[in-house]
Parts: C-alpha cells; structure tokens; sequence
C-alpha cells in the first residue's frame, strides 16, 4: 500500500461542499475530505432513505445524530444510534443503509481496510 504522511490540520465540515447523491428512496449528502488511501466524510441520510446498492467496501461508521440501520445482505440488521460505530473491512460483507428519520455520519474509508492489509 503506498500512502501519505498527512500533517496536522483542522477541518471545517461547514466549509466543505456537500455533493448529494441520491437512494432507492431518500438523498444523502457528503462532505468528503480525500487524501492518498483515505477518505473522510460526513454523510447525512434524508428521511426515507434506503441505500440504491449492497456495498462490499470497509468502513468505520460513527453515528453523530439520529439513527439508521444497517442491513446485511444475509438478512441481520444492525441499529444504530448517536455514539454508536460499526466496523468492517473490503470485502467482507454486503451491507446498505437505511433510516426512516435522518442521520448524521462520519465515515472513514481507505487503502487499510482492504483484506490483507497489514497495518
């Protein structure tokens, strides 16, 4: 994996522009902070909202407001509230999100959740 050495820095979330990307049902809204092999983002879910997609990539999901769900493509379902986090590397589940009222997430993703990685 060949990654960066990030130097110390603040982010204002209110400076960065939300790019909306829409759901089955529902829109989400990120705000994304990109560097090499990492990814950082705060994800607002409308209300309504159902992921268009089973996503296979890793991620740390710390919920900040409200409460979503989180099905697996097996069938387990995960609830999430405010302080809560879930954990998965690539390629180890099929998962999507769902809330009937609205969240507020920051998400983590990148090059040291793919399987194998060592850190």
């Amino acid at each position: 994996m060949d990654f960066e050495n990030i130097p110390f820095q603040t982010i204002n979330w209110e400076n960065i522009t939300k790019t909306t990307h829409p759901g089955t049902t529902g829109l989400a809204y990120w705000q994304t902070v990109q560097f090499k092999g990492l990814r950082v983002r705060v994800v607002e879910y409308s209300k309504g909202y159902l992921a268009d997609h089973w996503c296979q990539k890793g991620h740390i999901v710390y919920c900040l407001e409200g409460e979503f769900t989180t099905e697996m493509q097996t069938g387990e379902h995960f609830h999430l509230t405010k302080g809560m986090s879930y954990i998965v590397s690539d390629e180890l589940s099929s998962h999507r999100s769902v809330t009937e009222n609205g969240v507020k997430l920051l998400i983590v993703d990148g090059d040291f959740l793919k399987a194998g990685h060592d850190l």
